[in-house]
C-alpha cells in the first residue's frame, strides 16, 4: 500500500490532519483505521498549542514520515 502522493504539498497543521485521516482511510480493517484515527486525534490535542514554526514543521515531517511506515507495513 503507497502513502497518498500528496504527502509534498502538506503545508500546515489542518492539511496535515486531512493527509493523515486520508491515509486511514486506506488500511485494510476498521479496527486498525480506528485505531489510527484515535491516535490523530490525540496528537493533535496534545500538540494544539504548538506556535513554533520549526517545531511544527518538524512534527509534519515526522508525522508523514511515520504515515509512510505505517502504510507500508
Amino acid at each position: 500500500m503507497a502513502p497518498l502522493p500528496n504527502a509534498g504539498l502538506v503545508r500546515n497543521a489542518l492539511q496535515l490532519y486531512r493527509y493523515l485521516l486520508r491515509c486511514c482511510e486506506q488500511l485494510p480493517e476498521e479496527n486498525i483505521r480506528q485505531h489510527y484515527r484515535h491516535a490523530i486525534r490525540q496528537s493533535f490535542k496534545v500538540h494544539a498549542d504548538e506556535d513554533d514554526p520549526d517545531r511544527i514543521q518538524q512534527i509534519i515531517k515526522r508525522a508523514i514520515e511515520d504515515a509512510d511506515w505505517i502504510m507500508n507495513k
